[in-house]
């Protein structure tokens, strides 16, 4: 039965009310969906997760159901929430020496208590944005932490390897292994054998069968070989062993003195947050080896990492798991096995929840020999040696072995204490420790100075200085990388000094590039922060006679004022950059020339000799793939009329060199732009006449009325000339999506196109954006909201 409703006499009169408009369809719920790389690579990850959270509960004395606590909240809340997408959280072995104090001191729901509170701790420290100090930590100390870390866990999980049980200590361990070997159990040793065999052996199975069994982890491989060798023999020794989660005890309240309790939180925070972060920027440099990977994964934000992490450790703290931080073996795991996106690290986690409720049968199969065999080998391999000869290089060799002796004798947080300040006094040694040589080789007198110039080695500098006589030809030799105030104004006073007594004075560098200024800068036109100072400065007039408004215009000869031959000063130019510049990059430019180029993006832009692409976008060889032009102009496709390079360089640089982004730079007061301007209809078809006619579509644009002009970093465009500028280099990203090897990788999502503006009198890049908004960044990463070429159809 319906309701009546009363209806109003129509009226005539009345126009007729306008139809409402028909409101659009309900959006659909976006569904969960995940794609077949992440399925992949989270079965590979979680194959490998599993036997090594195991084996660090095992090896850190908690129950062994709290590795796959930690393994599961590690997985879903990590992987959810931090800002890592491919690195994979969970039990690490960095934390079990760790741990296993926590547990030996406070028990172990106290250190469920204290792993909960050392997640509040990052988390407080993820919203004070302090995640990139972590990373100020010197390396040494760093790698010697693992280091020591590594040791202290292969000694003690070599107790459980030979059939016994560890102590509460490296010392005690070491004290008992005479004992130990001598009580040796055949059936544990045979299996830990078994288990490192198959461990180190499977990765280096040869032909395309090894190719095929290598997809499955050595990890699971060796565990699962032991068990089933085990289960088969009837061998009799200890087996996991996971009580009901009807028992799994939660987190309780730590006893025992605050100052205590506290340092343990410090404890568990850093080494947590340090592993995590560093673990990021680790997965981070394996993404950039996937370029098509990179632009869709993005970098890690290590704020937001580490927000992550503390809700991570939150969590499983309070549920009895162990504490979690990010670990280095799953997370390359998870590249390698083809992960793009967070999805595959989540979804390990689910397995992990599977596996611990339903596969309680099977793994309380897995002898503990094995589960300690493999936690060993991982220990072992936290010594690296790739780490040692890279701190033996850089003479930081005693801080990595300070750090890991404190670390395996003294604790984590006592061993890298000590190794800070043996860091610290390093430096301070360094910095006090200068030797300053004087010689006379050939009339010349040469002062060398070794090491960093502070206030500490000005006496000794000013005693080998008084020895040069006056009037000498003098060469300073400054063989580091640090000067202070105090020695700069002592070195140039007396280089002040001694150049008026008519000496000379040459400051040269390592290389013996010479860094000093010409005595009589007034003659040169150069500044000092040009590197191309020396290639135009000319010292043949009388430096007594000269004066600023003598010195001739650049190219002319100072005693003619005639034009320099070009060709002498191109040749100039080749000595200074064979004496200077080429020791410097030759390393560089032979593994260049090795492996070929890999430029990371296109850079289009005008051919006007004020632009130094490699100076305003500090680039470098195999950085940018350049192409210069009369305008920074790009044809549209079929429009090119017999001149192809453009289009052929654009073609090369997305389909073979596989560039990332594309950027089109136009710059202030372009001459093209202003010949554009100035162009009449009809008149001789010169070459630039015909040139320039790629640009038209750019004036018809700026001369549209329904496009307002742009205006750069809060301001109108000074002139005309100014506003083509900008509305060419919009125009020409336009003409750039037209073709087809752009616009594919556009709708691929493996190309970004970027326009961007350079005001030379001003020394300022602008970056716009191409499609989507209407912002112009400065070079310092500020920005205003504006209107730009095309996007300024929806004024601010």
């Amino acid at each position: 039965m319906s309701a009546c409703v009363p209806t109003r006499a129509a009226d005539p009169t009345r126009p007729a009310p306008a139809p409402e408009p028909l409101s659009p369809p309900p959006t659909p719920p976006r569904r969960f969906r995940v794609a077949g790389a992440d399925l992949s690579a989270s079965i590979a990850v979680f194959l490998i997760a599993l036997p090594l959270s195991l084996g660090i509960a095992l090896a850190t004395g908690a129950p062994l159901q709290a590795g796959l606590v930690a393994a599961a909240v590690g997985g879903l809340v990590a992987g959810r929430l931090g800002g890592s997408p491919l690195q994979v959280s969970g039990p690490a072995a960095g934390l079990t020496v760790v741990t296993a104090e926590l547990i030996h001191h406070y028990g172990w729901r106290a250190t469920c208590a204290i792993t909960a509170l050392a997640g509040v701790v990052q988390l407080g420290l993820g919203c004070l944005r302090v995640a990139r100090t972590a990373l100020a930590v010197s390396p040494a100390i760093v790698h010697g932490m693992l280091a020591g870390i590594g040791v202290t866990i292969a000694i003690a999980q070599l107790h459980i390897v030979l059939g016994g049980i560890p102590q509460s200590s490296v010392t005690a361990n070491l004290v008992a292994l005479p004992d130990q070997v001598a009580d040796t159990h055949p059936a544990a040793v045979s299996m830990s054998v078994l288990t490192l065999a198959l461990l180190f052996a499977w990765p280096r199975i040869p032909g395309r069968t090894g190719q095929v069994l290598r997809k499955v982890p050595a990890a699971l491989v060796a565990v699962a070989g032991a068990t089933v060798t085990a289960s088969l023999a009837g061998l009799t020794l200890p087996r996991v062993d996971l009580p009901s989660w009807s028992s799994h005890a939660p987190a309780g309240l730590p006893e025992g003195p605050v100052s205590g309790i506290a340092t343990a939180v410090l404890t568990v925070t850093l080494v947590c947050s340090v592993q995590s972060l560093l673990g990021a920027v680790a997965v981070d440099k394996l993404v950039s080896g996937r370029p098509e990977l990179q632009a869709r994964v993005g970098r890690s934000r290590l704020d937001r990492e580490l927000l992550g992490q503390g809700a991570a450790n939150v969590v499983s703290g309070a549920l009895g798991g162990l504490p979690v931080a990010g670990v280095a073996v799953r997370s390359s795991a998870n590249v390698q096995a083809g992960a793009v996106s967070r999805n595959s690290t989540m979804l390990h986690g689910v397995f992990v929840v599977v596996a611990a409720l339903l596969m309680v049968p099977i793994l309380e199969l897995i002898p503990l020999a094995s589960l300690a065999a493999l936690v060993m080998a991982v220990g072992i391999q936290m010594v690296s040696l790739h780490h040692i000869r890279t701190v033996t290089r850089h003479r930081e060799v005693l801080v990595y072995a300070v750090t890991t002796l404190g670390v395996v004798f003294l604790g984590v947080l006592e061993g890298v204490a000590l190794g800070v300040s043996v860091a610290v006094g390093v430096a301070l040694h360094r910095l006090g420790r200068t030797r300053i040589t004087h010689e006379e080789r050939g009339g010349v007198h040469y002062v060398h100075v070794r090491g960093q110039l502070t206030f500490l080695a000005v006496p000794r500098l000013s005693r080998a200085l008084h020895l040069v006589p006056q009037g000498a030809d003098t060469v300073v030799e400054l063989d580091g990388s640090f000067m202070d105030h105090a020695a700069y104004e002592s070195l140039q006073d007396w280089q002040s000094a001694h150049t008026a007594q008519g000496g000379t004075v040459d400051l040269a560098g390592r290389t013996g590039t010479r860094i000093a200024e010409p005595a009589h800068p007034r003659l040169c036109r150069c500044r000092p922060w040009t590197p191309w100072r020396n290639h135009q400065c000319e010292a043949s007039a009388d430096p007594g006679s000269a004066s600023p408004s003598d010195a001739p215009p650049a190219g002319q000869d100072e005693g003619t004022g005639e034009a320099r031959p070009s060709g002498s000063q191109l040749a100039r130019g080749i000595s200074a950059f064979q004496r200077n510049t080429a020791p410097l990059v030759r390393d560089e430019l032979a593994r260049l020339a090795r492996e070929g180029q890999r430029p990371s993006q296109l850079f289009l832009t005008c051919a006007d000799s004020r632009l130094v692409t490699s100076m305003i976008t500090s680039s470098g060889p195999g950085d940018l793939f350049v192409v210069r032009n009369v305008g920074n102009l790009v044809p549209l496709p079929g429009e090119e009329s017999g001149d192809d390079s453009v289009a052929a360089a654009i073609e090369y640089a997305v389909d073979v060199l596989k560039v990332r982004s594309i950027t089109v730079c136009g710059h202030s007061g372009c001459g093209a732009m202003q010949a554009l301007l100035a162009s009449e209809p009809g008149g001789t078809p010169t070459p630039l006449k015909r040139w320039l006619r790629h640009g038209q579509p750019s004036l018809d644009r700026m001369a549209a009325d329904d496009r307002p002009w742009a205006r750069i970093a809060g301001r109108a465009p000074a002139d005309t000339v100014e506003q083509l500028c900008l509305t060419n280099v919009v125009q020409q990203l336009e003409h750039l999506r037209a073709h087809e090897s752009v616009a594919r990788a556009l709708r691929e999502g493996v190309l970004e196109l970027h326009g961007m503006y350079f005001h030379v009198g001003e020394a300022q890049a602008y970056l716009l954006a191409d499609d989507d908004g209407a912002e112009l960044f400065d070079h310092v990463g500020a920005f205003d909201h504006v209107d730009a070429a095309e996007e300024l159809r929806h004024p601010a």
